[in-house]
């Protein structure tokens, strides 16, 4: 009997042992291997589109994407700065490059291309460029690197020339032929398409004609063709980019299935860069 007491003691005393131990390697009712996560900010359209199409593709390999949506340019930048997020996706390279250099305490890089947005001029007044009148009111982002872009695109359609060597880095002070007499309404570049209705013309980048229904291919009065340089990209805190979630995002992201996505969806709007 007391063989048996002894026994039935012991057993007990081992499930008591095992189950502290169970316990603590799941204190607070946790899994003892939490899924990975990761979270990217970026623009509604395509950016947190082609990402909903990369989340259940990192689901396969346990890592769970959150989409924090923002309607401007600045904001996605210092939250990622400011560890809030662990990358963006939203904008091209020369605006990083842009903003890092406005803002010295911020520290981030490309850390993949993934595709081209190619930026449009669009009007509800004229169906072709011939049509503007003397003194026509054109809209452009009043953003450094895409308001020099939008002037760009100005010079490719003949209607304005542009002091040698600006480039990308074009303002409005830089024209130096201008026979129309176009008068440039700068505006901030999400605000861009709601100036449609009030100028002759707007100059709007593809994430915001798509938001009001404007398809680039069929609705532009002029674009950027395939060799603008203006590569959107995910960017990330330097010194990351090589850590494993970042680089299974940039994995996902420019899959097969992604890049189908893309090709059916925005049909040449977006155009994939891997």
């Amino acid at each position: 009997m007391k063989r048996l007491l002894l026994a039935v003691f012991s057993l007990l005393a081992l499930c008591l042992v095992a189950a502290g131990c169970g316990q603590s390697q799941n204190a607070g009712g946790g899994s003892a291997n939490p899924a990975k996560a990761i979270k990217v900010g970026a623009t509604a359209v395509p950016h947190a589109e082609i990402l909903e199409i990369v989340k259940p593709i990192l689901a396969k390999d346990g890592i769970n994407l959150e989409i924090v949506e923002f309607s401007d340019y600045v904001q996605p930048n210092l939250a990622l700065n400011d560890k809030e997020l662990d990358a963006n996706f939203f904008q091209h390279e020369p605006y990083l490059l842009n903003f890092v250099e406005e803002h010295k305490e911020v520290k981030l890089k490309n850390a993949a291309g993934i595709h081209i947005e190619p930026m449009g001029i669009y009007s509800r007044r004229v169906t072709s460029l011939k049509d503007l009148p003397l003194g026509a009111s054109i809209a452009i982002p009043n953003d450094p690197t895409n308001g020099g872009r939008a002037l760009l695109l100005l010079e490719k359609a003949g209607l304005i020339t542009l002091k040698e060597g600006v480039k990308e880095k074009a303002t409005v002070a830089d024209v130096t032929k201008n026979d129309l007499g176009i008068k440039f309404n700068e505006v901030e570049a999400a605000q861009v398409p709601r100036t449609l209705e009030d100028v002759d013309a707007a100059i709007i980048n593809t994430n915001y004609a798509m938001q009001i229904d404007l398809v680039p291919t069929k609705d532009a009065l002029f674009m950027e063709d395939s060799t603008s340089p203006y590569v959107n990209i995910i960017a990330v805190r330097e010194g990351d980019e090589n850590r494993p979630e970042i680089q299974a995002l940039i994995k996902a992201v420019k899959s097969d299935e992604v890049k189908k996505f893309i090709e059916d969806k925005y049909k040449g709007a977006v155009v994939p860069a891997f």
